[in-house]
């Protein structure tokens, strides 16, 4: 299907552009919501009555959502989750989450407007894209944790799950080395006591 882009529309065009796009996605995306016209000579000429005003009001679409962008981009929501030892998230993280942490912050946002591409499945510090306009995007952190103290340890960039593994694997206790020039049992030399040397002595006699 023909159609005229009324926004920027990534990998597809901007506004006035008459691109050629799969029906399904121009029915089911760009046309209910108001992105695009069908390309035929009565829309065109509507678009070319409009055109003046429609690039006025993407312009100032554009200053709001950079304006609002400035305030949340690098926001870091904190996100408490249970997890296996491994930090497996008993469960996900996903766009509804990142919504509920930003508004909790007061920073409204569509869930339409998050960009995951799937949910989060592991403890982590990961960058969320909120798509606030067709030419305006910034970067949120989920700083998904077990608990406030290993959350505030992410934030200064340790890799809390490493930092695990690295515990589990250090040597315990004390380990001593092994001599293989002596027998099962055997003492080494430097390790006689006096009194292992007096023993020994009065066994000889």
């Amino acid at each position: 299907m023909d159609i005229i882009l009324l926004e920027r529309v990534e990998k597809l065009g901007g506004i006035g552009d008459i691109v050629s796009v799969k029906d399904g996605y121009a029915r089911n995306y760009l046309l209910p919501n108001r992105k695009a016209l069908r390309a035929n000579a009565a829309n065109k000429k509507v678009f070319d009555a409009n055109r003046e005003r429609l690039v006025q009001e993407n312009a100032d679409r554009r200053v709001e959502a950079a304006s609002f962008g400035d305030k949340i981009d690098g926001t870091e929501i904190v996100l408490i989750r249970a997890s296996s030892n491994s930090g497996q998230l008993y469960g996900s993280v996903n766009v509804r989450d990142i919504v509920a942490g930003l508004a909790e912050q007061g920073h409204e946002v569509d869930k339409r407007q998050v960009i995951m591409g799937a949910p989060i499945k592991t403890i982590g510090m990961f960058d969320v894209t909120i798509s606030l306009h067709p030419e305006v995007q910034v970067k949120v952190k989920a700083n998904v944790a077990r608990s406030p103290d290993e959350a505030n340890q992410q934030a200064q960039g340790i890799d809390v799950i490493k930092a695990m593994f690295e515990e589990e694997t250090a040597p315990t206790g004390f380990i001593e080395a092994i001599d293989p020039t002596l027998e099962p049992g055997e003492i080494p030399a430097d390790r006689l006591t006096d009194a292992d040397e007096g023993a020994d002595g009065d066994d000889s006699a």
